[in-house]
């Protein structure tokens, strides 16, 4: 589960990272675990903290936190249980899929009877052909003129860029730049080298291949 935050610090849940790039190029902050949400929240003012966990249905709001670990704890235990609710309703469909499940097995031994099993496994073998072109698509990098393949093309350069020149390009604040780099960037497969130059500004930058 994958996990966006924009900046009136309203959460959405994603079921994978694929379906969070469309937020994360709005400008959105993305996150999995609590170690990656400490990570964004490290670039946040202390009382923004407080102002998701009081946004957070069914909370009981507080004035602050004892600590900032234990406040994104709190937080990332709340919005997991939040996602919770939603699965008691597909239970009622359980049952009409076991049914379905039945009537497919009896079809399945009527098929032995009339000597039709060889055709039912063609289907799998096309399988991994089908693996393959998933793994062919994966490694054609991101889709060209996305906010992930502009960003890309900008640290692949000899310099890479610069915090300011990510966040003037692409029109994101600062902090949403980091959360891309630690997020997106990193689900992604990329491993982005970050510096900062004394006196200069920090510096994002992919290896040389």
């Amino acid at each position: 589960m994958t996990f966006t935050i924009n900046a009136e610090n309203n959460i959405t849940a994603h079921p994978t990272s694929d379906h969070a790039e469309t937020a994360v190029g709005a400008g959105e902050q993305a996150f999995t675990s609590q170690k990656e949400l400490a990570e964004l929240a490290a670039a946040w003012p202390a009382e923004r903290l407080v102002e998701i966990w009081n946004s957070l249905a069914g909370v009981k709001p507080v004035k602050s936190f004892k600590s900032t670990k234990t406040a994104i704890r709190l937080i990332r235990e709340r919005i997991q249980k939040l996602g919770e609710p939603s699965q008691p309703a597909a239970d009622p469909e359980k049952p009409k899929a076991a049914h379905k499940a039945k009537g497919r097995a009896q079809a399945a031994k009527g098929a032995t009877k009339k000597g039709k099993a060889t055709k039912k496994a063609t289907p799998a073998k096309n399988a991994p052909k089908a693996k393959k072109a998933a793994k062919k698509t994966e490694s054609a990098g991101p889709r060209e003129g996305s906010k992930m393949a502009q960003v890309v093309a900008m640290l692949e350069r000899k310099n890479g860029a610069t915090l300011v020149e990510i966040s003037e390009k692409m029109g994101w604040q600062r902090h949403t730049v980091r959360g891309f780099m630690a997020g997106a960037m990193k689900k992604a497969g990329y491993t982005v080298e970050s510096f900062k130059p004394e006196g200069g500004e920090r510096t994002y930058r992919l290896p040389a291949k």
